[in-house]
């Protein structure tokens, strides 16, 4: 056999490698957890169904009423964060390619450095910044509310940090998209007397269609999967209020006391059937009506 036949395997054996070791085992033996008793001393005992029975219909239970909060403020999250996400990144990708704009990759390198910061760092930032004695929000603007402990505003401090984080990302995808753009399209379509609304919408939009569908779905299975933003701007509150499930999930596993491992594995597996649901829905909407 020819050597060179051998060499695509050596670029995409280490890959699959830690894939299996890192992503798909721990996948497989998160599936088997999740219909067993374990506290991750003791062996696993199989139980079936009934972690699942529990948590989706024993209504007395805590472990219900958990999955349900944590549940509904993830979709909260996801609500309130991935439109923005998807919009915000856009408008600025299609603004910074503005023959007026200046110091395009010095813009574009300020939005994308938020990205490169980590959540911790960039919650402590965020939490002196809304903080009523020592924050701008305080000192400059004069507000008196405790943003962390408090409705609206907790969700608010989350949303923010969020967006700062999240838009250099996005925008980056966007720019690229954009710019594998013939512009003979836009040059004909100023001829023909095109504004700029006609052009982003009968040119970029259905140019950039498959980027568009890739970060819609990524965006959206990221936000289901928040964790560091609610736990290190608010920890949960105000009463569970931004207590989010992959928060009960480390809690149960993790937590203080005996650990319940087998029912935080049947959490985080209805947790990613349903981002696995919501994507094949995004991406079939997106794609079918793109086509």
């Amino acid at each position: 056999m020819n050597k060179k036949s051998f060499t695509p395997y050596f670029f995409v054996g280490p890959h699959l490698i830690l894939f299996a070791i890192f992503i798909l085992l721990p996948t497989i033996y998160g599936i088997y957890a999740s219909f067993t008793q374990w506290n991750l001393m003791n062996d696993p005992v199989w139980v079936g169904f009934d972690n699942y029975k529990t948590i989706l219909f024993n209504s007395d239970s805590t472990f219900y009423t958990q999955f349900k909060n944590g549940l509904k403020n993830t979709l909260l999250f996801v609500v309130l964060t991935v439109p923005i996400l998807i919009v915000i990144p856009l408008m600025i990708a299609v603004a910074l390619e503005h023959k007026k704009v200046k110091m395009k990759g010095f813009m574009q390198s300020i939005l994308y450095i938020p990205g490169l910061i980590s959540i911790s760092a960039a919650a402590l930032i965020w939490s002196l910044i809304f903080n009523k004695q020592l924050g701008i929000t305080g000192n400059i603007f004069g507000s008196t509310v405790a943003w962390a402990a408090n409705q609206p505003y907790a969700w608010i401090t989350i949303i923010v940090l969020t967006i700062w984080g999240g838009v250099g990302g996005n925008m980056i995808i966007y720019r690229a998209s954009i710019n594998g753009v013939s512009k003979d399209l836009y040059e004909a379509a100023e001829i023909d007397g095109a504004g700029p609304i006609r052009k982003f919408s009968s040119i970029t939009l259905p140019s950039i269609r498959f980027p568009l569908i890739y970060t819609f779905v990524m965006t959206t299975a990221g936000a289901f999967n928040v964790f560091g933003q609610p736990l290190m701007m608010t920890d949960g509150g105000p009463r569970q209020s931004t207590h989010v499930l992959m928060m009960y999930i480390r809690q149960l596993a993790f937590g203080h006391g005996e650990s319940i491992a087998g029912m935080a594995s049947a959490m985080a597996v209805l947790l990613g059937l349903v981002i696995l649901v919501i994507s094949a829905l995004q991406y079939y909407v997106m794609n079918r009506n793109a086509s």
